[in-house]
Protein backbone atom coordinates (compact mmCIF):
# COMPACT_ATOMS: atom_id res chain seq x y z
CA UNK A 1 0.00 0.00 0.00
CA UNK A 2 1.00 3.92 -0.60
CA UNK A 3 1.64 5.83 2.21
CA UNK A 4 0.71 8.95 3.43
CA UNK A 5 4.16 10.50 2.35
CA UNK A 6 4.55 8.89 -0.85
CA UNK A 7 0.64 10.40 -2.04
CA UNK A 8 0.63 13.90 -0.72
CA UNK A 9 -0.17 15.21 -4.16
CA UNK A 10 -2.91 12.56 -4.21
CA UNK A 11 -6.73 13.31 -4.01
CA UNK A 12 -8.11 11.50 -0.76
CA UNK A 13 -10.21 8.30 -1.92
CA UNK A 14 -14.24 9.06 -1.13
CA UNK A 15 -16.54 6.10 -0.12
CA UNK A 16 -19.69 6.88 -2.21
CA UNK A 17 -23.16 7.33 -0.55
CA UNK A 18 -24.92 9.81 1.27
CA UNK A 19 -24.20 7.64 5.13
CA UNK A 20 -21.91 4.91 5.06
CA UNK A 21 -23.17 3.82 9.52
CA UNK A 22 -25.22 0.83 7.92
CA UNK A 23 -22.58 -0.66 6.06
CA UNK A 24 -20.35 -0.38 9.09
CA UNK A 25 -22.56 -2.26 11.06
CA UNK A 26 -22.82 -4.76 8.21
CA UNK A 27 -19.19 -5.57 7.90
CA UNK A 28 -17.38 -4.48 11.80
CA UNK A 29 -14.24 -5.20 11.56
CA UNK A 30 -13.91 -5.40 7.92
CA UNK A 31 -15.27 -2.29 7.07
CA UNK A 32 -12.00 0.06 7.26
CA UNK A 33 -9.29 -3.00 6.32
CA UNK A 34 -11.83 -3.71 3.32
CA UNK A 35 -11.69 -0.12 1.51
CA UNK A 36 -8.05 0.38 2.96
CA UNK A 37 -7.15 -2.51 0.35
CA UNK A 38 -10.10 -1.96 -2.29
CA UNK A 39 -8.65 1.60 -2.79
CA UNK A 40 -5.12 0.58 -2.33
CA UNK A 41 -4.77 3.78 0.50
CA UNK A 42 -4.48 3.88 3.93
CA UNK A 43 -6.58 6.45 4.12
CA UNK A 44 -10.21 7.46 2.91
CA UNK A 45 -13.27 9.49 3.64
CA UNK A 46 -16.51 8.15 4.32
CA UNK A 47 -19.87 9.74 5.81
CA UNK A 48 -20.95 8.27 9.46
CA UNK A 49 -24.04 8.91 11.42
CA UNK A 50 -24.37 12.40 8.44
CA UNK A 51 -21.00 13.59 9.49
CA UNK A 52 -17.59 13.30 6.96
CA UNK A 53 -15.30 10.77 8.82
CA UNK A 54 -11.53 10.54 7.75
CA UNK A 55 -10.47 6.77 7.98
CA UNK A 56 -6.77 6.09 8.26
CA UNK A 57 -4.29 2.59 8.88
CA UNK A 58 -0.92 1.38 9.14
CA UNK A 59 2.15 2.29 11.34
CA UNK A 60 2.74 5.97 9.74
CA UNK A 61 -0.85 6.75 10.22
CA UNK A 62 -0.78 5.43 14.05
CA UNK A 63 2.34 7.57 14.61
CA UNK A 64 -0.14 10.68 13.06
CA UNK A 65 -2.77 9.38 15.26
CA UNK A 66 -1.17 10.04 18.19
CA UNK A 67 0.02 13.26 18.05
CA UNK A 68 -1.38 14.97 20.50
CA UNK A 69 -0.71 18.31 18.63
CA UNK A 70 -2.68 17.27 15.69
CA UNK A 71 -5.25 15.20 17.23
CA UNK A 72 -7.48 15.64 20.61
CA UNK A 73 -10.16 13.19 22.43
CA UNK A 74 -12.25 15.23 24.29
CA UNK A 75 -16.00 15.57 22.72
CA UNK A 76 -14.86 12.49 20.58
CA UNK A 77 -16.69 9.49 21.95
CA UNK A 78 -20.34 9.03 21.23
CA UNK A 79 -22.65 9.59 24.34
CA UNK A 80 -23.99 6.42 23.93
CA UNK A 81 -20.22 4.91 24.43
CA UNK A 82 -20.38 6.63 27.62
CA UNK A 83 -23.35 5.71 28.83
CA UNK A 84 -22.10 1.52 28.40
CA UNK A 85 -18.45 1.25 28.23
CA UNK A 86 -16.34 4.52 29.30
CA UNK A 87 -18.34 6.68 31.60
CA UNK A 88 -18.72 10.39 31.72
CA UNK A 89 -15.80 12.53 32.56
CA UNK A 90 -12.99 9.42 32.64
CA UNK A 91 -9.60 9.50 31.72
CA UNK A 92 -10.28 8.18 28.20
CA UNK A 93 -12.00 12.07 26.99
CA UNK A 94 -9.29 14.04 28.70
CA UNK A 95 -6.35 16.06 26.92
CA UNK A 96 -3.28 17.82 27.75
CA UNK A 97 -2.20 18.48 31.21
CA UNK A 98 -5.74 17.04 32.77
CA UNK A 99 -5.61 13.93 30.66
CA UNK A 100 -1.43 13.54 31.77
CA UNK A 101 -2.31 14.18 35.13
CA UNK A 102 -4.89 11.59 35.62
CA UNK A 103 -3.11 9.00 33.41
CA UNK A 104 -0.41 9.15 36.38
CA UNK A 105 -3.03 7.95 38.82
CA UNK A 106 -3.56 4.95 36.46
CA UNK A 107 0.05 4.44 35.81
CA UNK A 108 1.33 5.01 39.62
CA UNK A 109 -0.37 1.77 40.24
CA UNK A 110 1.97 -0.19 37.49
CA UNK A 111 4.29 -0.85 39.71
CA UNK A 112 7.28 -3.76 39.73
CA UNK A 113 5.48 -4.80 43.26
CA UNK A 114 2.15 -4.14 42.40
CA UNK A 115 2.37 -6.04 38.92
CA UNK A 116 3.89 -9.36 41.52
CA UNK A 117 1.12 -8.91 43.65
CA UNK A 118 -1.13 -9.07 40.15
CA UNK A 119 0.17 -12.46 38.96
CA UNK A 120 0.18 -14.16 42.34
CA UNK A 121 -3.06 -12.98 42.93
CA UNK A 122 -4.43 -14.19 39.21
CA UNK A 123 -2.75 -17.40 40.05
CA UNK A 124 -4.39 -18.09 42.98
CA UNK A 125 -8.24 -17.43 41.51
CA UNK A 126 -7.49 -19.74 38.93
CA UNK A 127 -6.48 -22.47 41.87
CA UNK A 128 -9.86 -21.19 43.20
CA UNK A 129 -11.73 -21.59 39.86
CA UNK A 130 -9.74 -24.96 38.98
CA UNK A 131 -11.52 -26.29 42.13
CA UNK A 132 -14.80 -25.60 41.53
CA UNK A 133 -14.58 -26.60 37.62
CA UNK A 134 -13.86 -29.86 38.77
CA UNK A 135 -17.13 -30.24 40.75
CA UNK A 136 -19.59 -29.64 37.29
CA UNK A 137 -20.00 -31.38 34.22
CA UNK A 138 -20.05 -28.69 31.46
CA UNK A 139 -19.71 -24.80 31.49
CA UNK A 140 -18.85 -22.50 29.35
CA UNK A 141 -15.31 -20.86 29.56
CA UNK A 142 -16.15 -17.36 28.58
CA UNK A 143 -18.48 -16.70 31.28
CA UNK A 144 -16.72 -18.93 34.09
CA UNK A 145 -13.24 -16.46 33.35
CA UNK A 146 -14.82 -13.57 33.53
CA UNK A 147 -16.26 -13.94 36.84
CA UNK A 148 -12.20 -15.09 37.57
CA UNK A 149 -11.15 -11.67 36.09
CA UNK A 150 -13.64 -9.78 38.10
CA UNK A 151 -12.42 -11.54 40.99
CA UNK A 152 -8.87 -10.86 40.29
CA UNK A 153 -9.77 -7.53 39.59
CA UNK A 154 -11.40 -6.35 42.24
CA UNK A 155 -8.77 -8.20 44.93
CA UNK A 156 -5.95 -6.38 43.38
CA UNK A 157 -7.78 -3.09 43.18
CA UNK A 158 -8.46 -3.75 46.98
CA UNK A 159 -12.25 -4.00 46.54
CA UNK A 160 -14.25 -5.77 48.69
CA UNK A 161 -16.73 -8.48 46.47
CA UNK A 162 -19.10 -10.53 48.47
CA UNK A 163 -19.57 -14.29 47.04
CA UNK A 164 -22.86 -13.46 46.57
CA UNK A 165 -22.49 -10.06 44.57
CA UNK A 166 -20.29 -12.08 41.99
CA UNK A 167 -22.88 -13.16 39.45
CA UNK A 168 -24.58 -9.31 39.42
CA UNK A 169 -21.04 -7.75 39.74
CA UNK A 170 -20.20 -10.11 37.00
CA UNK A 171 -23.16 -9.81 34.20
CA UNK A 172 -22.73 -5.64 34.67
CA UNK A 173 -19.74 -5.53 33.90
CA UNK A 174 -19.84 -7.78 31.10
CA UNK A 175 -23.01 -6.03 29.79
CA UNK A 176 -21.00 -2.50 29.46
CA UNK A 177 -18.38 -4.59 27.73
CA UNK A 178 -20.61 -5.85 24.82
CA UNK A 179 -22.63 -2.47 24.84
CA UNK A 180 -19.92 -1.33 22.46
CA UNK A 181 -20.81 -1.04 18.59
CA UNK A 182 -24.51 -2.91 19.63
CA UNK A 183 -27.70 -0.90 18.78
CA UNK A 184 -31.11 -2.58 20.50
CA UNK A 185 -31.39 -4.38 23.52
CA UNK A 186 -27.68 -5.14 24.00
CA UNK A 187 -26.98 -1.43 24.02
CA UNK A 188 -29.99 -0.82 26.95
CA UNK A 189 -28.41 -3.80 28.48
CA UNK A 190 -25.31 -2.25 28.93
CA UNK A 191 -26.50 1.05 29.88
CA UNK A 192 -28.55 -0.09 33.13
CA UNK A 193 -25.58 -2.06 33.38
CA UNK A 194 -23.93 1.05 33.67
CA UNK A 195 -26.04 2.53 35.83
CA UNK A 196 -25.88 0.35 38.81
CA UNK A 197 -22.03 -0.50 38.61
CA UNK A 198 -21.43 3.29 38.95
CA UNK A 199 -23.95 3.83 41.81
CA UNK A 200 -22.01 0.69 43.82
CA UNK A 201 -19.08 2.00 42.77
CA UNK A 202 -19.91 5.46 44.39
CA UNK A 203 -21.39 3.75 47.45
CA UNK A 204 -17.68 2.23 47.84
CA UNK A 205 -15.76 5.82 47.22
CA UNK A 206 -18.33 7.57 49.91
CA UNK A 207 -17.77 4.72 52.27
CA UNK A 208 -13.97 5.35 51.84
CA UNK A 209 -14.25 8.58 52.82
CA UNK A 210 -16.18 8.39 55.51
CA UNK A 211 -13.68 6.31 56.85
CA UNK A 212 -15.90 3.31 57.17
CA UNK A 213 -13.28 1.28 54.83
CA UNK A 214 -9.78 1.97 55.00
CA UNK A 215 -8.35 0.49 51.44
CA UNK A 216 -4.75 -0.19 51.71
CA UNK A 217 -2.84 3.03 50.17
CA UNK A 218 -0.98 1.12 47.31
CA UNK A 219 -4.54 -0.13 45.81
CA UNK A 220 -6.94 1.95 42.98
CA UNK A 221 -9.41 1.59 45.72
CA UNK A 222 -7.80 3.97 47.70
CA UNK A 223 -6.01 5.39 45.00
CA UNK A 224 -9.26 7.09 43.00
CA UNK A 225 -11.13 7.37 46.63
CA UNK A 226 -8.42 10.34 47.66
CA UNK A 227 -6.97 11.51 43.83
CA UNK A 228 -7.40 15.12 43.74
CA UNK A 229 -7.31 16.89 40.46
CA UNK A 230 -5.03 20.22 39.06
CA UNK A 231 -6.80 22.14 41.37
CA UNK A 232 -6.37 20.29 44.32
CA UNK A 233 -9.66 19.35 44.76
CA UNK A 234 -10.97 15.92 45.26
CA UNK A 235 -12.54 14.21 42.23
CA UNK A 236 -16.37 14.09 42.31
CA UNK A 237 -18.08 11.04 43.57
CA UNK A 238 -19.12 10.21 40.28
CA UNK A 239 -15.71 10.81 38.49
CA UNK A 240 -13.98 8.50 41.27
CA UNK A 241 -16.62 5.98 40.58
CA UNK A 242 -16.18 6.08 37.22
CA UNK A 243 -11.49 5.40 37.53
CA UNK A 244 -12.71 3.12 40.27
CA UNK A 245 -14.74 0.87 36.81
CA UNK A 246 -11.98 1.87 34.70
CA UNK A 247 -9.77 -0.43 36.55
CA UNK A 248 -12.42 -3.69 37.21
CA UNK A 249 -14.31 -3.53 33.70
CA UNK A 250 -11.11 -3.55 31.30
CA UNK A 251 -9.59 -6.41 33.63
CA UNK A 252 -13.17 -8.41 33.66
CA UNK A 253 -12.74 -7.70 29.84
CA UNK A 254 -9.37 -9.65 29.60
CA UNK A 255 -11.60 -12.57 30.03
CA UNK A 256 -12.22 -12.24 26.44
CA UNK A 257 -8.29 -12.70 25.47
CA UNK A 258 -7.88 -15.09 27.61
CA UNK A 259 -10.90 -17.14 25.78
CA UNK A 260 -9.47 -16.45 22.60
CA UNK A 261 -6.05 -18.01 23.98
CA UNK A 262 -7.50 -21.18 25.17
CA UNK A 263 -9.24 -20.84 21.51
CA UNK A 264 -6.13 -20.63 19.80
CA UNK A 265 -4.46 -23.63 21.97
CA UNK A 266 -7.79 -25.63 20.52
CA UNK A 267 -7.33 -24.82 16.83
CA UNK A 268 -3.72 -24.75 16.74
CA UNK A 269 -2.75 -27.62 19.57
CA UNK A 270 0.83 -27.52 18.83
CA UNK A 271 0.84 -23.91 20.71
CA UNK A 272 -0.61 -25.56 23.68
CA UNK A 273 2.63 -28.66 23.87
CA UNK A 274 5.21 -25.29 23.51
CA UNK A 275 3.60 -23.66 26.34
CA UNK A 276 3.45 -26.80 28.52
CA UNK A 277 7.50 -26.83 27.85
CA UNK A 278 7.58 -23.60 30.32
CA UNK A 279 9.38 -21.54 27.72
CA UNK A 280 8.39 -17.76 29.32
CA UNK A 281 9.81 -16.85 25.95
CA UNK A 282 7.36 -18.36 24.31
CA UNK A 283 4.35 -17.70 26.23
CA UNK A 284 4.80 -13.56 25.87
CA UNK A 285 5.17 -14.23 22.00
CA UNK A 286 1.76 -16.38 22.31
CA UNK A 287 -0.07 -14.15 24.07
CA UNK A 288 1.25 -10.89 22.21
CA UNK A 289 0.12 -13.25 19.06
CA UNK A 290 -3.59 -13.75 20.42
CA UNK A 291 -3.71 -10.09 21.37
CA UNK A 292 -2.80 -9.66 17.51
CA UNK A 293 -4.68 -12.08 15.48
CA UNK A 294 -8.15 -12.78 17.15
CA UNK A 295 -10.98 -9.55 16.82
CA UNK A 296 -11.03 -7.04 20.37
CA UNK A 297 -11.43 -3.38 18.95
CA UNK A 298 -11.96 -2.48 15.48
CA UNK A 299 -10.99 1.14 15.86
CA UNK A 300 -10.30 4.20 17.62
CA UNK A 301 -11.40 8.15 16.90
CA UNK A 302 -10.32 11.17 17.81
CA UNK A 303 -10.80 14.76 16.52
CA UNK A 304 -8.55 17.18 15.02
CA UNK A 305 -7.00 19.42 17.16
CA UNK A 306 -5.67 21.94 14.21
CA UNK A 307 -5.21 22.15 10.47
CA UNK A 308 -2.76 20.22 9.09
CA UNK A 309 -1.83 18.13 6.06
CA UNK A 310 -1.09 14.67 5.65
CA UNK A 311 -1.93 11.99 3.11
CA UNK A 312 -2.25 14.50 0.12
CA UNK A 313 -5.36 15.93 2.58
CA UNK A 314 -5.78 18.80 4.74
CA UNK A 315 -7.20 17.66 7.77
CA UNK A 316 -9.77 20.35 9.08
CA UNK A 317 -10.23 21.23 12.48
CA UNK A 318 -12.56 19.28 14.11
CA UNK A 319 -12.86 16.27 11.56
CA UNK A 320 -13.54 12.75 13.02
CA UNK A 321 -10.76 10.57 12.55
CA UNK A 322 -10.86 6.91 12.89
CA UNK A 323 -7.82 4.63 13.36
CA UNK A 324 -8.43 1.67 11.61
CA UNK A 325 -6.63 -1.15 14.62
CA UNK A 326 -7.90 -4.64 13.56
CA UNK A 327 -6.46 -4.05 9.94
CA UNK A 328 -3.37 -2.50 11.05
CA UNK A 329 -2.79 -5.40 13.76
CA UNK A 330 -3.45 -7.29 10.55
CA UNK A 331 -1.73 -5.09 7.56
CA UNK A 332 0.31 -6.95 5.23
CA UNK A 333 3.10 -4.60 4.67
CA UNK A 334 3.33 -4.60 9.07
CA UNK A 335 2.93 -8.41 9.07
CA UNK A 336 4.00 -11.35 7.02
CA UNK A 337 1.31 -13.99 6.27
CA UNK A 338 -0.99 -10.93 9.19
CA UNK A 339 -3.75 -14.16 8.63
CA UNK A 340 -2.12 -16.87 9.80
CA UNK A 341 -2.04 -17.88 14.05
CA UNK A 342 1.98 -17.57 14.45
CA UNK A 343 3.67 -16.67 17.79
CA UNK A 344 7.34 -16.87 16.02
CA UNK A 345 6.44 -13.76 14.47
CA UNK A 346 7.27 -11.90 17.87
CA UNK A 347 10.92 -13.28 17.66
CA UNK A 348 11.64 -10.46 14.58
CA UNK A 349 9.23 -7.72 16.33
CA UNK A 350 11.13 -4.17 16.69
CA UNK A 351 9.05 -3.10 19.30
CA UNK A 352 7.45 -0.21 17.45
CA UNK A 353 4.39 1.47 19.62
CA UNK A 354 2.70 2.09 15.68
CA UNK A 355 2.41 -1.07 14.66
CA UNK A 356 1.14 -3.59 17.02
CA UNK A 357 -1.41 -1.60 18.67
CA UNK A 358 -4.55 -4.19 20.10
CA UNK A 359 -4.62 -1.60 22.63
CA UNK A 360 -3.40 1.91 20.85
CA UNK A 361 -0.23 3.27 20.30
CA UNK A 362 1.93 5.79 21.32
CA UNK A 363 3.22 6.81 25.28
CA UNK A 364 2.27 4.77 27.98
CA UNK A 365 2.78 7.12 30.38
CA UNK A 366 2.00 10.70 29.12
CA UNK A 367 -0.31 9.33 25.65
CA UNK A 368 -3.38 7.79 25.08
CA UNK A 369 -2.33 4.14 25.15
CA UNK A 370 -4.01 2.22 27.36
CA UNK A 371 -2.30 1.95 31.08
CA UNK A 372 -3.68 -1.64 31.63
CA UNK A 373 -1.26 -3.15 28.60
CA UNK A 374 1.04 -3.98 30.92
CA UNK A 375 -1.84 -5.63 33.45
CA UNK A 376 -3.59 -7.43 29.96
CA UNK A 377 -0.09 -9.37 29.23
CA UNK A 378 0.15 -10.25 32.49
CA UNK A 379 -2.74 -11.45 33.27
CA UNK A 380 -2.98 -13.40 29.96
CA UNK A 381 0.39 -14.87 30.84
CA UNK A 382 -0.35 -16.61 34.17
CA UNK A 383 -3.94 -17.34 33.08
CA UNK A 384 -2.95 -19.30 29.82
CA UNK A 385 0.32 -20.76 31.29
CA UNK A 386 -2.59 -22.01 34.51
CA UNK A 387 -4.61 -23.78 30.96
CA UNK A 388 -2.39 -25.31 29.50
CA UNK A 389 -0.08 -26.84 32.30
CA UNK A 390 -2.40 -27.40 35.30
CA UNK A 391 -5.90 -28.11 33.52
CA UNK A 392 -6.89 -30.96 31.35
CA UNK A 393 -11.10 -30.33 30.03
CA UNK A 394 -12.71 -31.96 26.91
CA UNK A 395 -14.07 -29.40 24.41
CA UNK A 396 -17.70 -30.63 22.70
CA UNK A 397 -18.67 -30.08 19.73
CA UNK A 398 -19.86 -26.47 18.80
CA UNK A 399 -19.95 -23.84 16.92
CA UNK A 400 -16.60 -22.03 17.85
CA UNK A 401 -17.10 -19.54 14.73
CA UNK A 402 -16.80 -16.09 15.68
CA UNK A 403 -18.52 -13.06 13.76
CA UNK A 404 -16.42 -10.34 12.10
CA UNK A 405 -19.42 -8.17 12.34
CA UNK A 406 -20.25 -8.44 16.05
CA UNK A 407 -18.54 -6.04 17.88
CA UNK A 408 -17.48 -6.89 20.27
CA UNK A 409 -17.10 -10.29 19.19
CA UNK A 410 -16.84 -13.77 20.69
CA UNK A 411 -17.56 -17.55 19.42
CA UNK A 412 -21.11 -18.45 19.30
CA UNK A 413 -21.12 -21.16 21.85
CA UNK A 414 -18.74 -19.21 24.25
CA UNK A 415 -16.29 -21.98 24.57
CA UNK A 416 -18.07 -24.69 26.39
CA UNK A 417 -15.86 -26.97 28.31
CA UNK A 418 -16.69 -30.08 30.56
CA UNK A 419 -14.81 -32.68 32.29
CA UNK A 420 -12.37 -30.62 33.94
CA UNK A 421 -9.44 -31.95 36.15
CA UNK A 422 -5.97 -31.75 37.08
CA UNK A 423 -2.95 -32.40 34.55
Amino acid sequence: MKSGREKRSMAIPHEKGLDNTYQLLKEGFRYIPERRRKFQSDIFQTRLLGKKVICIGGEEASEIFYDEEKFKRKGVAPNRVKETLFGKKGVQGLDDAAHKHRKQLFMSLMTPERLKDLREITRKQWQVAHNNWQKRHTMSLFHETEKVMLRVACEWAGVPLFSRELEQRTRDLAAMIDAFGAIGPRHWKGRTARNRSEKWAKNLIQQARDGKRQPSENTAFYAMAWHRDLNGKLLSLHTAAVELLNILRPITAIGRYVMFGALAMHDFPETRKKLQSGDAIYSRMFVQEVRRYYPFGPFLGAKVRQKFAWGGHQFNKGTLVLLDVYGTNHHPDLWKNPDEFSPERFKEWSGSPFDFIPQGGGDYNMGHRCAGEWVTVEIMQVSLEYLANHMNYKVPEQNLNYSMVRMPTLPKSRFAISDVTTR
